[in-house]
């Protein structure tokens, strides 16, 4: 199993999220975020004032199975990508087993 964390511009989010019900994605926990990438004016500022200089994006986390998650991937990038600094980001970390609460499953059943 993968764990697939994006960070996506607001105005794409809801496009990514389509995209990723379609490719079979069984769940996802979405935040609101804001923060600042190498593109950002924040990095090269001093002053305290910069805080207000975050920038506004979408988080969206999902647990998956590792034979979709090339489609997970595909279809963030196609559904965020706008080819402009900024877009954001795609970072996949194993996971070593899930447990659903409710009932008790564990590892790919559980998501």
């Amino acid at each position: 199993m993968k764990r697939v964390e994006a960070v996506v511009s607001n105005e794409m989010a809801d496009a990514v999220i389509e995209a990723l019900k379609k490719v079979g994605v069984g769940g996802i926990t979405v935040f609101e975020a804001k923060g600042w990438g190498r593109a950002s004016s924040f990095s090269k500022e001093k002053s305290s004032a910069t805080y207000k200089k975050f920038n506004p994006k979408t988080y969206v986390l999902t647990v998956v199975d590792d034979s979709i998650v090339d489609k997970v991937i595909t279809a963030i990038l196609e559904n965020a990508s706008t080819g402009s600094v900024g877009d954001g980001k795609i970072f996949i970390d194993n996971i070593d087993t899930a447990v659903d609460i409710g009932s008790g499953q564990k590892g790919v059943h559980a998501i």
